[in-house]
């Protein structure tokens, strides 16, 4: 019988564009249905977002709201409940960046994500020395051809992994419940068990018992952002 996935759900309840008199005349129903619960709220004046929050006491937040510099500011809002705590601040660093509300002084951070904005500088920057060579037609000299050729038999020879990786990557498989640890070199030799490999394969068949056959790029995972891991064959997609 197969075994069912639990699903994960990050918001629970929400209530959206509500008056803020509510929160006096229907007290009692804030108090059971919001009251000490976790989430993030949204606080709109004429319809237009204002300021973007997140609490521990989504109750107590909106009644203090009611009385400081922003009391003035607002006069509806919308709640979301979530479940547990763990990803409500990037969830409203989220909303903030994309956003921007004007009652906002922060901006909001993700602290263990990779801004990918120096990758893609450069990108663009090899993108744009190698269009100004064909404008100029910087055709390469016979000699340099031949030892491109020679460069690239020796390409084929060297580590797989050579041409994705920029720095060492952690590399994660399993099997029957077992987990096995490797990692890329800059150079993209893969290191297992203090043995060197050209290839994930030849990884992978050396972890298994009996050295069975399997394909690396499937039997390894790696972190592509923190707390994501996946095959290692999506690295060739990027």
């Amino acid at each position: 019988m197969a075994k069912r996935t639990e699903k994960i759900f990050l918001v629970s309840e929400y209530l959206e564009g509500i008056s803020r008199a509510a929160l006096a005349e229907y007290q009692q129903f804030f108090r059971e249905r919001t009251g000490k619960r976790n989430g993030v709220y949204a606080l709109y004046k004429k319809k237009r977002l204002y300021y973007v929050g997140l609490a521990r006491n989504l109750r107590g937040r909106l009644k203090q709201h009611l009385g400081d510099r922003h009391g003035e500011s607002w006069d509806r809002f919308s709640l979301y409940l979530t479940i547990g705590e763990h990803h409500i601040r990037e969830l409203e660093s989220l909303v903030l960046r994309i956003v921007k509300p004007s009652g906002n002084k922060q901006i909001g951070k993700f602290p263990r994500a990779e801004n990918l904005r120096r990758r893609f500088a450069a990108m663009a920057r090899q993108d744009a020395r190698e269009r100004l060579a064909r404008v100029l037609g910087n055709e390469a000299s016979s000699e340099d051809k031949s030892l491109g050729r020679a460069a690239t038999k020796m390409k084929k020879r060297a580590a797989i992994m050579a041409k994705y990786v920029e720095s060492s990557t952690p590399l994660r498989g399993s099997h029957k419940g077992k987990i096995y640890k490797a990692r890329i070199r800059r150079d993209g030799v893969i290191v297992f068990a203090g043995k060197r490999f050209t290839s994930p394969s030849m990884a992978a068949r050396h972890a298994l018992p009996r050295r069975r056959a399997v394909n690396g790029w499937w039997f390894w995972t790696y972190e592509r952002a923190p707390g994501d891991w996946v095959q290692l064959k999506e690295m060739r997609r990027r």
